[in-house]
Formats: structure tokens, C-alpha cells, sequence
């Protein structure tokens, strides 16, 4: 492979809620689910690139995201999973798929989130990652990424062989695809095939009209557990048959798809990449489908934020920040860090964060993330009265507090016009020494630093209370006027 493995499409929130029925509601004849676990998971696009990142593949992820609670989940788990997030604005809430289940078997299927939003324009390196992609899967769930104009543009443009797995609701393929992925209904409705004849019959027919259809190379049907087949150039279609397998057939085609797609990127031919892809997802299937399949990482992953503590902490009130100043035109403005011991070295550098933008979120280390970074005996101050403090400045509009090493996640999904730094970063370099700065490309963001005031330092704070000696020999300068040490060229910044 010479580029990243590129995963397009919409992502959804999907989460398994397991739970034991011993007696039926009162008022209807009803089970009565008492959950004991859940898990969350990325569905749809993102799904299929956590399978594909669990192959060691490096896998980036053009979806859309939107600016709620459910959008940052999703961030913290695809950080989890090794996957790249290059994240489209998205109008409304996250879509989320609940399964209810007991003893493995589904209960109730509860979908929410709304009619799908439009998703916004991408960046340029959106479409330079798409331009320079080994092999391009579009996971299309009918809610607008694959009908983007700019993406299909650059997918049509792409040397990169292209996977598209259709949704009846969304798009057509664009021309020149190498291989398609419908289900056998997918393939009967898109196709319009009439009733009456064989299985095989009428997936072959559907294969071949939406082969021409598209100018595909290829198109594969998938048939459940008797495999796929798949039809290309010549008259006659090969029948891939699987392996004897039964389970949990949710997220079966995602493994298919992403399968299909990493053999392509290899260089396999289109007849063996579905031959693989049966194989892959009839072994899927056979192992306990997603329960079994999804990486540790991403089952264990913690949520991306602590909601509580005020009406300016946590997802929804930074989601809600971020929309508002986005929808009349301003400037997004976050920085980040421990903020243990608050002191007027830190207020220096919000302060001047804050003068950039028209709103400035704080990415604040969690406990459990401060301890990782700076031993066991930090954080002298937990987080909800970190969080309190931030919150109580006249200049930070919201708190984000994340559990991860690395901010990485919250900006995947906050996307901030500005990310603001400063102390040692503002005397060492540029921006470009900021270990943020590609993750802020994704999007087109921009990385600054402003300065810091000389001889303030959590660390030493701590080191002279414990020694007695107070911080009376700390310089006595005034806060100077805070100015930003590297100008941005971000829209709105001032």
C-alpha cells in the first residue's frame, strides 16, 4: 500500500444494550429489558473502518460529525479503534441505532437522531487524502456524504481503486467503480428487478443492470450466509460459496466491504478480494459477529467527556457553543492542558486564546489522563473543580473534559478554526512544532501560540507548598497585554 486506506460515508452511533427478562410490564404485554451492560460502537462508515484498522491497515475516515454528545462518542471510539477522523460539519444530532437484547438475541431495534442533515464542504485535505488513497471503501447509509458533489468529484478523479457499498436511499455509484457491494435486496430495489424468477437469476440480473448502470467493473452480491456472486465483464457470473456459519449477523456486509477493500489496496485481483471478503465475513459471522469482533480498545473505550458540573461542562454545552458561533460566521477558538493549580500564568494564555475568535472551549485533561501523563500523586485538584474554575472565567465559553493522553479525539470532533498553546511552545518554534497541527489540517484549522508568564509553573507551585516556601519569590510583573505569538490566517481571527 503507497497511502492510507480511505473509508467515506455516514457514520452512525450504534450501541448493544444487554439485559435479562424475568416479567412483563404492567400496563402491556410487554417484556421488561433490566440492562446489566452496554456497549457503544461506531456504526455505518465508521464500523468499516474499524475492522479495516484492526487488519494494521492505516485507515482514515471522511464522514460527517455533528456538534452534540453523540458526535464526541464517536471520536473518542474511532481515536480508540487507530482510525483518522477528517470530519465534515454536519446540521442536527448524531444518528444512533439502539439493539435491546437478551441472551444474544434482539429484542428492539430503537432509532434515533432525525432526518439526516447536509454535511458540510470538505477541506482541501480532505481531497488531497482522497486524491493520494491506495484503495477508496464508500460505506454509503443514504444520509448525503456519498451524494457530496466535491467528494464525488474527487472519487471519480481517484487512481485509487474505489469500493462502493450502496444504500437504495443514497446515491448512485460513480462511474468506474472497481467493484460494488449490494445485498441481495439491495440489489433487487436498486435494479428493479421483477419477481418471479430464481435467487441466483434475479441477483444476477441485478448484477449485471447495475453494472452497466454504474460503469462498474464489477458488481458483487452479497447472499447472506450462501456467499456472494459477482459479475463482471464476462457473460457468465462466478458464485463465491461460503462456509457453513450462523450468529450475529450485524455488521456482516461492513466486514465484507472492508475485507474486499483492503485486498484491492494490496493489489489483489477483484475475483479474489470477494473471495476473501466471503471468507472474512463468514468467519466474522461464525465468531460472534460484533460483540466478538470489535478491538478491545474501542469495547473498553471510556466516554470522550464528563458531563456535569455546570451548564458550561461538558459535550453538550461545548456542542452547543461550537454550532451557535459557527452558524453566524465566527471564529472557533480551543486550547487545552491540565490546568492543575490554576494560576496567572494560565489566565494570561486563555485570556489571550479568547481575544482570537468569537469563543474559546478548554480541552481539560481528565483525572485519570493527568495522572497517565505527569505520576501517580497528579492531579492536585480533581477534575470537577478544575472544570468549575475554567468555567468561571470571563473568558472560556465552555469545558470539554477528555480521558485520552492527547486532546487528539475532542478536536477531531470540536474541529476549532484556532488551536491556541502556549509556556514553551511560544520560545522553542512555530506552530508547526505543535504536536496538534496534522490534526488541525485535517479540517483546514490553524495552530498558534501566545506568550506565557515567565517563572509560573504548576510544577513549582507544588514543589515550594511542600517545601514551605510559599511563591513570594515569584516575579511580581504585571499581566502583560496578551498578543499571540504566531498570527493565524483562519478565518475571523483577530
Amino acid at each position: 500500500m503507497t497511502g492510507p486506506v480511505v473509508v467515506l460515508g455516514d457514520t452512525l452511533l450504534d450501541r448493544d444494550v444487554e439485559g435479562v427478562v424475568n416479567r412483563l410490564c404492567p400496563d402491556s404485554p410487554v417484556p421488561v429489558l433490566e440492562e446489566t451492560t452496554h456497549v457503544d460502537r461506531p456504526g455505518g462508515a465508521g464500523l468499516a473502518a474499524v475492522f479495516a484498522a484492526a487488519e494494521g491497515a492505516e485507515v482514515a475516515l471522511v464522514t460527517a460529525v455533528a456538534d452534540d454528545a453523540g458526535g464526541a462518542r464517536l471520536g473518542t471510539l474511532l481515536a480508540a479503534a487507530g482510525v483518522q477522523l477528517y470530519a465534515l460539519p454536519l446540521a442536527g444530532a448524531t444518528p444512533e441505532k439502539i439493539r435491546l437484547r437478551a441472551r444474544g438475541r434482539v429484542l428492539l431495534r430503537h432509532d434515533r437522531g432525525g432526518p439526516a442533515g447536509d454535511p458540510g464542504e470538505p477541506s482541501e485535505a480532505v481531497l488531497r487524502l482522497i486524491a493520494t488513497a491506495s484503495a477508496v471503501l464508500v460505506s454509503d447509509y443514504g444520509r448525503g456524504v456519498a451524494r457530496h458533489p466535491a467528494l464525488r468529484a474527487a472519487l471519480a478523479a481517484t487512481r485509487a481503486p474505489v469500493v462502493w457499498d450502496p444504500h437504495p436511499r443514497g446515491p448512485a455509484a460513480v462511474p468506474g467503480v472497481s467493484l460494488a457491494t449490494p445485498n441481495e435486496s439491495e440489489a433487487r430495489e436498486l435494479a428493479k428487478s421483477p419477481p418471479g424468477a430464481s435467487r441466483l437469476v434475479t441477483a444476477s440480473r441485478g448484477a449485471q443492470a447495475l453494472r452497466r448502470r454504474w460503469q462498474a467493473g464489477a458488481v458483487a452480491v452479497t447472499l447472506g450466509g450462501d456467499g456472494a456472486l459477482l459479475c463482471h465483464a464476462g457473460s457468465t457470473p462466478l458464485v463465491v460459496p461460503a462456509p457453513a456459519a450462523e450468529g450475529d449477523t450485524c455488521g456482516a456486509g461492513d466486514r465484507f466491504a472492508a475485507a474486499a477493500t483492503l485486498a484491492l489496496a494490496r493489489g489483489a485481483l477483484v475475483s479474489e478480494a470477494v473471495q476473501e471478503a466471503v471468507a472474512e465475513a463468514s468467519a466474522y459471522v461464525a465468531g460472534g459477529g460484533v460483540a466478538a469482533a470489535l478491538p478491545a480498545p474501542v469495547r473498553t473505550a471510556s466516554p470522550a467527556v464528563v458531563v456535569g458540573g455546570g451548564d458550561r461542562i461538558g459535550a453538550a454545552a461545548s456542542g452547543e457553543v461550537v454550532a451557535r458561533v459557527r452558524a453566524a460566521g465566527g471564529t472557533v477558538v480551543a486550547t487545552g492542558g491540565c490546568f492543575d493549580l490554576l494560576h496567572a500564568g494560565h489566565v494570561a494564555t486563555l485570556q489571550a486564546a479568547r481575544q482570537l475568535g468569537d469563543c474559546l472551549v478548554v480541552c481539560l485533561n481528565s483525572d485519570a489522563s493527568v495522572a497517565g501523563l505527569k505520576g501517580p500523586e497528579r492531579p492536585v485538584v480533581p477534575q470537577g473543580d478544575r472544570g468549575r474554575l475554567l468555567a468561571a472565567l470571563g473568558c472560556v465559553d465552555a469545558v470539554l473534559i477528555f480521558d485520552e493522553p492527547t486532546p487528539h479525539a475532542a478536536l477531531s470532533w470540536l474541529r476549532p478554526d484556532i488551536w491556541v498553546k502556549g509556556g514553551d511552545y511560544a520560545s522553542g518554534g512555530g506552530a508547526e512544532t505543535l504536536p496538534e497541527a496534522e490534526v488541525l489540517a485535517r479540517w483546514g484549522g490553524h495552530t498558534v501560540v501566545v506568550p506565557y508568564l515567565d517563572g509560573r509553573s504548576t510544577t513549582d507551585m507544588i514543589a515550594a507548598a511542600r517545601a514551605g516556601r510559599g511563591t513570594a519569590g515569584w516575579p511580581g510583573t504585571a499581566v502583560p497585554t496578551a498578543e499571540p505569538a504566531v498570527r493565524s490566517t483562519a478565518k475571523g481571527a483577530r
